[in-house]
């Protein structure tokens, strides 16, 4: 007797098309366009986690910068005064406190800049 496929690939194609939920016109019931669609949709995602992470760094540094500024010191002034100060703070922190904790960032713009040599 012959046996076919049809029960697994029905399953596939469920699982393709519940992938495929929110496309527009035959990118989402189109067997052939769906898969196309699905593939392209998934580098794009791929690639975009990574774009992210770089995304989220430039603001961080922009915001650092802006505040570094305020306070009479450049941004790659101040990533320097904190490698000599030895204070180990990632930019997302120093992000985060520039905006919502500006006394504990003049804080540490202070140690920077005695690291340096700078008058405070």
């Amino acid at each position: 007797m012959r046996t076919t496929k049809g029960p697994a690939r029905n399953k596939a194609k469920k699982r393709l098309f519940r992938k495929t939920k929110g496309y527009w016109g035959g990118r989402r019931n189109l067997l052939r366009t769906a898969k196309e669609t699905l593939v392209r949709a998934e580098v794009y995602a791929y690639r975009d986690r990574r774009v992210r992470k770089r995304e989220f760094r430039k603001l961080w540094i922009i915001r650092i910068n802006a505040a570094c500024r305020q306070r009479g010191l450049r941004y790659s002034q101040f990533i320097n005064g904190l490698l000599k100060a030895g204070i180990e703070l990632d930019r997302k922190t120093l992000a985060e406190m520039a905006v919502n904790d500006p006394g504990m960032f003049d804080a540490v713009v202070v140690q920077a800049k005695e690291a340096l040599g700078v008058a405070a």
